[in-house]
């Protein structure tokens, strides 16, 4: 598997691209807006179909590209149940909407939740219900590639913010302590913004939540 980082959107939010080309497969992790521009070139370097997109959490800077991204890929969409309205119905985000900028509902094909199991690219896939900044964010955890893909619950160094409809800090640390630094150290964790880093620096070193 190999992995591609691509920040994108108008604040820069973390989408993932993950190939395999030894079997001509792709899954993207969160669709910020424009990616599609940086996804499509690289699928046609790799010769890959892209089969899935996973969705960790329903705000806009999230899905602002994921109705592109379906209509030219046809992938499955993946989400949580508790985010349904942010996928569906556009106008419940549009409060915090840049100005100018326009956002499309997404249909989400396949709900998540806690403990759901399902195979992807040849690996097996773990999601993780990680609440507190948003209702519906999971984690999509690759036990085989020691990775950990969690939206905006945990950041380097950080945390997500708990002040908007649906968040709550006491959630939210709860879900980090028991869903997050239940994983192994060494665990690399992307978040939606930022730099990655391990299960073990945020147990050791985050300010907001210790392990």
């Amino acid at each position: 598997m190999t992995l591609h980082v691509l920040p994108a959107g108008p604040i820069q939010t973390n989408a993932y691209l993950l190939t395999a080309p030894e079997r001509g497969e792709a899954v993207l992790i969160d669709a910020p807006g424009n990616v599609w521009a940086d996804v499509a070139p690289l699928l046609a370097t790799e010769k890959c179909a892209l089969r899935e997109l996973w969705l960790t959490h329903g705000h806009w800077d999230h899905t602002q590209g994921a109705a592109e991204v379906v209509r030219a890929t046809q992938a499955r969409v993946r989400g949580h149940r508790a985010d349904r309205a942010l996928y569906e119905t556009p106008e419940v985000m549009s409060a915090f909407l840049m100005p100018g900028l326009q956002l499309e509902a997404v249909m989400v094909d396949e709900w998540v939740e806690q403990g759901t199991r399902f195979a992807a690219l040849g690996m097996d896939v773990e999601v993780r219900h990680v609440p507190g900044h948003c209702p519906g964010n999971v984690l999509f955890y690759l036990p085989a590639a020691q990775a950990a893909f969690v939206g905006d619950a945990l950041f380097n160094g950080s945390i997500g913010r708990t002040d908007l409809p649906g968040g709550n800090f006491a959630q939210l640390e709860n879900a980090i302590r028991t869903q997050i630094y239940a994983l192994p150290d060494a665990t690399a964790v992307y978040p939606g913004h930022g730099e990655p880093t391990t299960v073990g620096a945020e147990k050791e070193g985050n300010p907001y939540v210790r392990g």
